[in-house]
């Protein structure tokens, strides 16, 4: 797998989010990522495999089967290349706007897709969003908060063992794989 640690992530855009993913990747290659691009490289082109859902459905797939640890994602909105991501096994995909969305989505969520709107963020914003995702992980920066990730680690488990006709015969009630009680807890002065 390609990893975060190693540098190497996986994007795409449609046409529509083709602009701020441009500005995105640039600012990373200058940061020395390397990037895999199964989207929109040409926004001349009149492919339509390169349709928001077809191409999140290709990003999710490559999460799903482990060839990379994360990926950023761009459409219009960010809505629906999402929406086609989480449709892949494994994927936890998120929509962002803000840095600290952005923050929360990883090291609170565990979302290995995060995905951007051209339509709404800005291309600078776009890459301090892409820098706060990339360089936490699920837990950093709540290590002050008792059982902060492990909570979340958790419901990232049991999110990916989830089967929905289980789901349905056990009464809509989930199959727990643990649990990490948590309460919210405020940031103590000296962290």
């Amino acid at each position: 797998m390609k990893t975060v640690k190693e540098k190497y992530l996986l994007v795409g855009a449609d046409f529509a989010g083709y602009p701020l993913k441009e500005a995105v990747v640039a600012h990373l290659k200058r940061k020395g990522w390397k990037i895999t691009d199964v989207g929109v490289t040409d926004p001349a082109s009149t492919d339509t495999d390169l349709m928001f859902h077809r191409i999140g459905l290709r990003v999710g797939s490559m999460i799903a089967e482990k060839e990379f640890e994360r990926a950023l994602i761009f459409c219009g909105t960010g809505m629906g290349i999402h929406i086609a991501a989480s449709k892949c096994p494994g994927v936890h995909a998120g929509v962002v706007e803000s840095v600290p969305a952005a923050l929360r989505a990883i090291t609170g969520n565990g979302v290995n897709v995060l995905a951007m709107g051209a339509f709404y963020v800005a291309p600078q914003m776009g890459c301090d969003i892409a820098d706060a995702y990339l360089g936490a992980e699920l837990g950093t920066g709540y290590e002050w908060w008792h059982n902060f990730y492990e909570f979340h680690k958790l419901a990232i488990d049991e999110l990916n063992a989830f089967d929905y006709e289980e789901y349905k015969k056990n009464g809509f009630k989930v199959k727990h794989l643990g649990d990490y009680p948590l309460t919210l807890e405020e940031k103590p002065d000296n962290v």
